[in-house]
């Protein structure tokens, strides 16, 4: 009984932290049709569709994660699955966003890497919503000023526990402070990760609880130099022992 009210008000947080973030993207495209219109422009037709893609497909995994979390209880089917193949899909669906934030993608495997147990649909959903906040944050991080690019590696990499998946960027604000603080904020405060995004952040909280429901862990994560989020997986024993 507790445990489903903890739930249940993590869920509601969670609502809270999607409201406040679509409210952005429902803002920019009804200016921009408004110009549109006024200009008799069809030029920011495409900036609308990528706005309008990603509020969508956020509210999607948020609500993908809801039900999840409800087949955790019973059983969630986890599988072998390829991590370089998540991580490059995971770019795709990002690609268009990125672009839209003056934001390079890159690709960085350390490696070669087996299957991984996971839930694949999950942990893409995951690196998806972690994605978007951190694309959407990098433009006001961004403090290195011989280099104007804006840089997002999706990377995998080993760790004593298994293999690292997640999104590393530039940003020295990517702390396990600020990712504290900011779970213990979350549904409290209009901007829980104040010092990573001026947005309410919710595609990290989003990615938490997907991951949570597939009994991962959203962590902080260094990879080379860079700072990022990302989750530990474990490598499928069975395959290995073939």
């Amino acid at each position: 009984m507790q445990q489903a009210r903890e739930r249940g008000v993590a869920s509601e947080q969670l609502l809270l932290s999607i409201a406040e973030q679509l409210k952005m993207p429902l803002l920019q495209i009804a200016r921009r049709a408004e110009l549109s219109i006024l200009q008799d422009s069809t030029e920011g037709l495409k900036e609308m569709q990528t706005t309008a893609d990603m509020a969508i497909r956020l509210l999607d995994n948020y609500l993908f994660g809801t039900r999840l979390a409800l087949e955790s209880e019973y059983q969630l089917q986890m599988e072998p699955v390829s991590i370089s193949s998540i991580l490059y899909d995971t770019g795709q669906q990002l690609d268009a966003m990125a672009k839209l934030y003056g934001v390079e993608l890159r690709l960085n495997l350390g490696g070669k890497f087996g299957p991984v147990m996971a839930h694949r649909q999950g942990l893409q959903s995951a690196l998806v919503s972690l994605g978007y906040s951190l694309i959407e944050a990098l433009p006001s991080l961004h403090t290195n000023k011989a280099d104007t690019k804006l840089k997002l590696e999706l990377a995998a990499h080993r760790c004593r526990y298994g293999v690292v998946a997640g999104l590393y960027s530039e940003a020295e604000q990517l702390t396990a402070e600020a990712l504290r603080q900011g779970r213990k904020l979350n549904g409290r405060a209009r901007q829980p990760l104040a010092t990573l995004t001026h947005s309410s952040g919710a595609g990290v909280f989003v990615a938490d609880a997907i991951l949570q429901a597939m009994d991962a862990e959203l962590k902080v994560s260094r990879h080379h130099n860079l700072y990022g989020l990302g989750t530990i997986l474990h490598p499928n024993m069975q395959i290995q022992l073939v």
